[in-house]
């Protein structure tokens, strides 16, 4: 099994967005899978896609992770096999919020402040 070649009901890590996540993969497409979203492995940045790391942009968008069971086309370069244990969806959001608060916290550059305070407002509503 390589990369483009999964089939229905494989367990695969998915990059969407800046994030990426543990799920099944549930329909193919010609340029996408369909991924059921099992557990986070890194929760997706805050602010501006398309000005990373800026905080002067239009839209400082709060980006929240694909929820349990949520279902995301994602493209098939963005999909690789995973072998380890499927970690509880919960437990996997803590992780990946607490890990990138870490390394926000590390930054301290204006967009890593703002970013802190979208993923605390984030955690209230998640948890």
């Amino acid at each position: 099994m390589t990369q483009n070649h999964f089939q229905t009901g494989d367990i695969v890590t998915a990059i969407y967005k800046t994030g990426k996540y543990v799920g099944e993969i549930t329909n193919i497409r010609e340029n996408h899978y369909l991924v059921k979203i099992k557990a986070v492995i890194t929760h997706p940045m805050q602010g501006d896609l398309h000005n990373p790391k800026q905080i002067n942009v239009p839209l400082f968008h709060e980006r929240r992770a694909l929820a349990f069971g949520e279902q995301a086309n994602i493209p098939k370069k963005m999909v690789k096999q995973y072998n380890g244990n499927i970690l509880d969806y919960e437990k996997s959001l803590r992780t990946a919020l607490e890990l990138m608060k870490e390394q926000l916290q590390e930054d301290n550059s204006a967009w890593a402040l703002q970013s802190i305070d979208n993923l605390l407002n984030l955690e209230k509503e998640y948890f």
